[in-house]
């Protein structure tokens, strides 16, 4: 029948290893990140601070990009201030999520179905990367689990910047195909792939869009990968009598990849040193980074979120000055299987010995000022020396590569070579499989969360339509990350925001306003194009705008009405 090869193709692409692991990938991410999917339009993993900044963020990048491209580098936020996107990490790679629908419901939405994805893309992308590597489909599922639910990535669960990193290990599993490569069986020039390298580019370059906190160190480590792998061709060019010829098609791939790379790397680094030359308080200094770089116990301590670690190791976090950036235990249990691998394993022992070393150097570059008591040479010597690298403040950030090494190195010894399977033992294969599921489920215990899930601040009703440019008060604190959610309802030009510094320019007029109404404050506002103030006295107690509803306006040429629980000044 006709029918006959169009079902047996779809059952083959269902049945297909890379069609389950992507499901099994999704499925467990509803899973480990219950209960994200509960109430996806009320409610926000961890708190409402960095995830309403970043549920803005997303959001902004899709109505630029669909509206005025060429602005949206220049957001609605901290007016009248440019470049005003790059105060944080973007996620700009999100914004085709940010084109679906409009206003703070979605863009909550949008931020919670993101943070599931995430979490799954982290564990597809270290299994694809482990299996193209040589590895056996447990050994790989434990480097995705590890990847995708180490103990250290439930405390940036506020952070979805710092979760998006599954783009990291499945371009580089990409790359690896392309170059017909991995760790168990050397080159294979039968088995180079372009179309698979140029992709590998394309996710290389995705991922740098994701934010330069974590795309950064991707960018120079895949550079350190190129240069190796030139290397090691040139060397094998002039040992050999017969010269490896390196395909016209790859090349071109390679070329191509390699440049698109660069140049939106370069595209997304041009926005943040403007902001650093017209900011210069926003550059990191060694003294910040000392303030967040972790203790040597912080890589054996997890995060209060962790179900099963958290309470145990309470008391080494109270040592600690910011908890969040060091508790980064990687998982006792992915400790335990990587030092296993260092002895037992399918890989050579050359790589065992690679992989044991890039543990040790990005565990000590995560240490930021804590090695040698200094960070130099380590960690300051990179902010010292590497441009960019002034920019990032959290260095224990740097144990996602830590903990891929480690998957790897557990991966190897999670994987049985045919020729070590017992001569005469019929079935024993199958039920090796079944005993190897363990260390998954143990790796999965640890990543099991208690995060709490928080209500999402409503949006005031003298907000909607909202006009600007508008300055919404109170100003300052984490409210303005609030302010920044709702202001995708139409996004007016708004004064508010939050980043890790303050522009002069917001700072003068927060303090200008601390007064309003008055004839100064008005004036001021008038003066630098504010044409409407927001008060919302239900967020003002205990602030200088405690009493600003009582304050008169006789006089001051400006209009105020009512608008639900809040106040709408019209200056003009």
């Amino acid at each position: 029948m006709w029918w006959h090869r169009p079902v047996r193709l779809a059952a083959r692409v269902v049945g297909h290893e890379w069609t389950l692991a992507a499901c099994g990938a999704l499925l467990l991410a509803v899973v480990m990140t219950w209960p994200t999917l509960r109430d996806v339009t009320g409610t926000l993993p961890q708190d409402t601070g960095d995830p309403t900044l970043q549920a803005w963020q997303i959001a902004w990048g899709g109505h630029a990009l669909s509206t005025d491209p060429a602005r949206v580098w220049h957001s609605n936020t901290f007016f009248p201030e440019p470049w005003t996107y790059a105060y944080s990490d973007t996620l700009l790679g999100f914004a085709p999520a940010g084109m679906l629908g409009s206003g703070p419901v979605a863009a909550v939405v949008r931020y919670n179905v993101l943070y599931v994805l995430v979490h799954a893309l982290a564990f597809f992308g270290a299994y694809a990367l482990a299996r193209q590597l040589g590895a056996g489909r447990a050994g790989a599922a434990v480097a995705g689990a590890s990847f995708a639910y180490a103990p250290w990535k439930l405390a940036q669960a506020g952070h979805l910047h710092v979760l998006c990193v599954g783009g990291i290990a499945l371009a580089l599993a990409m790359l690896a195909r392309g170059h017909g490569w991995s760790l168990r069986r050397g080159h294979r020039p039968e088995r180079v792939r372009p179309g698979w390298a140029a992709a590998g580019w394309a996710v290389a370059a995705w991922q740098v869009t994701l934010g330069f906190g974590i795309g950064l160190p991707f960018a120079y480590a895949l550079g350190l990968l190129c240069l190796g792998g030139v290397a090691g061709y040139a060397r094998s060019w002039w040992r050999r009598r017969s010269r490896p010829v390196f395909p016209r098609g790859l090349l071109l791939a390679d070329l191509a990849g390699g440049t698109g790379f660069a140049g939106v790397t370069l595209l997304m680094a041009a926005p943040y040193f403007e902001v650093v030359a017209r900011h210069p308080q926003g550059r990191r200094t060694v003294a910040q980074i000392g303030m967040f770089s972790p203790p040597v116990r912080g890589f054996v301590t997890a995060p209060p979120e962790s179900w099963l670690w958290g309470g145990p190791h309470a008391a080494a976090r109270a040592t600690f000055g910011f908890p969040t950036e060091m508790t980064l235990l990687p998982g006792m249990v992915l400790l335990g299987l990587a030092l296993a691998g260092l002895f037992f394993s399918v890989w050579r022992i050359q790589h065992r010995v690679a992989l044991a070393v890039g543990v040790l150097v990005s565990a000590a570059l995560a240490a930021g000022t804590t090695l040698g008591g200094d960070g130099d040479p380590g960690y300051v010597t990179l902010v010292e020396h590497v441009p960019g690298w002034d920019g990032l403040r959290t260095p224990g950030r740097l144990v996602l590569w830590t903990t891929l090494l480690l998957g790897l190195l557990a991966a190897g010894a999670l994987t049985v070579r045919r020729s070590e399977l017992p001569p005469g033992v019929a079935g024993w294969r199958r039920w090796a499989q079944w005993v190897l599921v363990l260390p998954v489920l143990l790796v999965l215990l640890e990543g099991v969360n208690t995060t709490p899930h928080v209500p999402v601040p409503t949006e005031p009703a003298a907000l909607r339509g909202l006009v600007g440019p508008a300055l919404v008060l109170p100003s300052g604190g984490t409210r303005e990350f609030h302010v920044m959610l709702w202001s995708t309802d139409g996004f007016p030009r708004v004064v508010n925001g939050l980043a890790s510094f303050t522009p002069a320019g917001q700072e003068q007029i927060r303090t200008a306003s601390l007064t309003f109404p008055d004839a100064g404050s008005v004036a001021y506002l008038r003066g630098v194009g504010v044409r409407t103030v927001v008060l919302l006295p239900a967020y003002a107690v205990g602030t200088p705008w405690r009493d600003a509803a009582d304050r008169p306006v006789d006089g001051l040429g400006i209009r105020r009405e009512q608008v639900g629980d809040g106040w709408v000044y019209h200056l003009d």
